[in-house]
């Protein structure tokens, strides 16, 4: 196979190359191609790459392009890793929402709609260079956040997509840690949207073990740092994203006191940059644990076996609705279990919803669609009905400040805004 990386200098990117190299059987590559515009980080990233690979023993090649086209050239599938903006963007994100009393973060919430509007186009971009130059019918799996929104972006314009977040697979270990079993015999009844997700069952050999995990409710509610008595009310655990939502002025508070997520990741870059820049490097860093993206590699690995090689496995999945939860359109990308062929991935039935959690997706579901309208079409009042219609924002005046102070951040990377 040869899979193209497209955002291939990211500091991530030796997450995945551990992955490929430790599970070289399960998903084995003859070149990978880093695709990146910045040639200095992408230098740096591929030698470490290139190191790592020949430690392992990886027969692998690596090779690197600047050029979007020659990158993904006769690809067999493409991963899309992009940051549009950097880490300067980011910290926007994080922290003018908070002139609106609104949480700061980067995939919900005020900043998470200026994501998608900086991502969908470039995205879009993206794959229509894998459409003319990979090989028919390749693969695209993006990693890209907002997930579910640049996901449908990409399935509504005709792509062979599949959208693919850590969350779920981090829930699977870590239970089955807990259950003193591999983690291919924890099936989760992990369903909703990305990063608006409840686990609702843990199943073992076709037990739901859930209930135990409430025994230790207190523990569970420190894992997503949510009173314990929500979980029980819930019967679910929330993904730590709900925290946005059932914590928001708590996190707020959190936030206007704590250092911005962006400028300790850009401490960690730096780190992992220069470690990278060390020939004598040829492992995965252990500074790469505190740059997110824990089980990233095994996620992609997984996800990519099965589209190559028709295992039928179930692994979690952004994919079309198709009536999977009824209460939303067909066309809407959902984050639920899936079963993946070289087909593609086909949805498992999922439980139907509590009239709150459903609720709540609805409520989400319709701020994605105008996000998304916003994203591909532009213009200041498609931006103003997505930022009001989110359930974090919702009052008139507030959603025209922050579409207002969003513009201001982001004009340069929006081109019908410069």
């Amino acid at each position: 196979m040869k899979l193209a990386i497209v955002g291939g200098g990211s500091t991530y990117t030796p997450e995945l190359i551990d992955g490929f190299a430790r599970l070289r059987e399960t998903l084995p590559l003859d070149e990978l191609r880093l695709v990146d515009p910045d040639e200095t980080r992408l230098a740096l990233v591929a030698g470490v790459s290139r190191r790592m690979f020949a430690r392992a023993g990886h027969p692998g090649r690596i090779e690197t392009s600047t050029s979007l086209e020659d990158g993904v050239a006769d690809a067999d599938a493409v991963l899309i890793q992009l940051r549009i903006g950097g880490q300067d963007a980011r910290r926007g994100d994080e922290t003018w929402p908070h002139e609106m009393h609104c949480i700061g973060q980067e995939t919900t919430g005020p900043g998470g709609l200026a994501k998608a509007l900086r991502t969908v186009p470039v995205v879009l971009r993206v794959a229509d260079a894998v459409r003319r130059f990979a090989r028919p019918g390749a693969w695209i799996v993006d990693f890209t956040n907002p997930v579910g929104i640049v996901t449908r972006a990409l399935l509504q314009e005709g792509h062979r997509a599949v959208g693919l977040c850590n969350v779920a697979i981090g829930f699977q270990r870590r239970f089955a840690g807990l259950f003193g079993v591999t983690p291919d015999e924890v099936a989760l009844g992990h369903a909703g949207l990305n990063h608006l997700t409840w686990i609702r069952s843990a199943e073992v050999g076709g037990v739901d073990r859930l209930p135990e995990l409430f025994a230790r409710i207190d523990e569970l509610a420190h894992e997503v740092a949510l009173p314990a008595h929500l979980l029980e009310l819930l019967g679910a655990v929330p993904s730590y994203y709900l925290r946005y939502y059932y914590a928001h002025d708590e996190v707020l508070a959190e936030q206007l006191h704590s250092p911005n997520r962006a400028d300790a990741v850009q401490q960690v870059e730096r780190e992992l940059l220069a470690l990278y820049a060390d020939e004598s490097v040829d492992t995965k860093p252990e500074a790469l644990e505190r740059r997110g993206g824990a089980f990233y590699s095994e996620a992609a690995i997984e996800l990519l076996s099965g589209l190559a090689h028709d295992t039928g496995e179930v692994r979690v999945a952004n994919l079309r609705n198709d009536g999977t939860l009824p209460f939303l359109p067909d066309d809407h990308v959902i984050e639920v279990p899936a079963r993946v062929t070289a087909a593609g991935v086909e949805a498992l039935p999922v439980a139907p919803f509590a009239d709150d959690i459903r609720g709540l997706v609805s409520a989400v579901a319709g701020y994605e669609r105008l996000a998304l309208d916003a994203a591909v079409h532009g213009g200041r009042d498609r931006v103003l009905r997505a930022m009001q219609a989110h359930p974090l924002v919702q009052q008139y005046e507030r959603a025209e400040r922050l579409t207002d102070l969003l513009l201001a951040h982001n004009a340069r990377h929006l081109e019908w805004a410069s």
